[in-house]
């Protein structure tokens, strides 16, 4: 009699859990019945997915991602046939935000053996993933930061000497009402500094040394380097947005660094859009992971899909004068004070997301 009366018990207690697990568990789950139509889904499927609970529930799965090519649907009428996957890893775009995961899926049947419906469970990795390129990128930089580390005064000192030779016989060429040759010497002096400067970049992807850590005010670091890049906006007939959030919290960073990753950035994105567009700097707070996020949009044509996962690794570039270790650097930057970097470009514009973790306020 016990048991007897403990079975609606039993399953009233399996229900909660099923609801419980479906509301807190975090990872993406999402159940559809025979018909395939979608009946459950969780809170952090919605959030990875770009979808409202309420607005997906009890609707054809087709219909709830109708935008999305066949190709690309996360989840195919194949996994009611009995297509069951295991670790399957895909990419999903949610706007500019790129999610790398893995994916389980397999039927539901009832005591009889009938298939019901199916489940898809997918895990968000991208961080994992990340982290995998970024110690794999780290590597290659520290690498090349101990040879040009090694190499960087035997390239200057010789460069020294013939820089100021050719400073003297530009002097005396100009005494002397030669212009042309005038013009020759200023060329080399000029390539002679772009040397200097592909040496400094190659010196950077090495630690940096004397970094000074204080607490930083992102605002504040904007608000000191906008007239250079409102000034290389104008040059290329680019409008600039800054949207600013006030009683903003500090980050821990050198801040002359900081300053040249959003240079190196924003200058990027004025460059892409080739003589018009709009460049959009919008400061956020990522209270759940609590970083400090910029973002800087620009309206170029965009990164196509095989260049993205290029970007940052170094000597990469698809500019004619590139050195392709910017990026790198920037990344670099970021990475050392424990923030990221991010890429999104989905067919206009481009998207980079700089987060940093902030210091949390204490009340006194």
């Amino acid at each position: 009699m016990l048991n007897g009366c403990s079975i609606p018990g039993k399953l009233n207690l399996l229900q909660q859990f099923a609801d419980s697990f479906i509301r807190d568990i975090n990872l993406g789950v999402i159940l559809v019945d025979i018909d395939f139509i979608l009946t459950d889904i969780s809170d952090v499927a919605c959030k990875i997915l770009g979808v409202e609970r309420q607005g997906v529930v009890n609707c054809p799965v087709e219909d709830v991602f109708h935008s999305v090519p066949d190709e690309h649907q996360i989840v195919q009428r194949t996994i009611l046939d009995g297509a069951v996957v295991r670790n399957h890893a895909v990419s999903w775009t949610n706007n500019q935000d790129r999610h790398e995961l893995l994916m389980d899926s397999n039927l539901l049947r009832d005591d009889e053996g009938n298939t019901v419906g199916a489940y898809l469970i997918f895990k968000d990795v991208t961080n994992l993933r990340s982290l995998e390129e970024q110690v794999q990128r780290s590597d290659r930089l520290a690498m090349i930061g101990q040879i040009a580390a090694g190499t960087a005064h035997e390239i200057r000192n010789p460069l020294t000497s013939i820089k100021g030779f050719l400073q003297v016989l530009k002097k005396s060429f100009s005494q002397h009402q030669m212009n042309k040759e005038v013009e020759f010497a200023e060329i080399m002096l000029l390539e002679i500094d772009r040397i200097n400067e592909l040496v400094n970049e190659f010196l950077l992807l090495s630690k940096p040394k004397n970094i000074k850590l204080v607490k930083v005010d992102i605002s504040t670091v904007f608000k000191e380097i906008l007239p250079i890049i409102n000034s290389e906006a104008t040059l290329h007939n680019v409008a600039v947005y800054y949207e600013q959030i006030m009683d903003i919290p500090s980050v821990v960073a050198d801040r002359e660094l900081l300053k040249q990753v959003f240079l190196n950035i924003c200058k990027n994105g004025i460059e892409a859009m080739a003589g018009e567009g709009i460049l959009t700097i919008t400061e956020r707070l990522d209270h759940e992971e609590k970083k400090l996020c910029v973002e800087i949009h620009d309206t170029g044509p965009g990164i196509p899909g095989f260049l993205i996962d290029k970007i940052f690794d170094p000597f990469f570039t698809t500019k004619e004068n590139g050195t392709g270790l910017g990026l790198s650097v920037c990344q670099r930057i970021i990475h050392d004070i424990g923030g990221t970097i991010r890429v999104g470009s989905k067919g206009f514009g481009t998207t980079f997301t700089v987060c940093i973790p902030y210091t949390e306020r204490t009340n006194i």
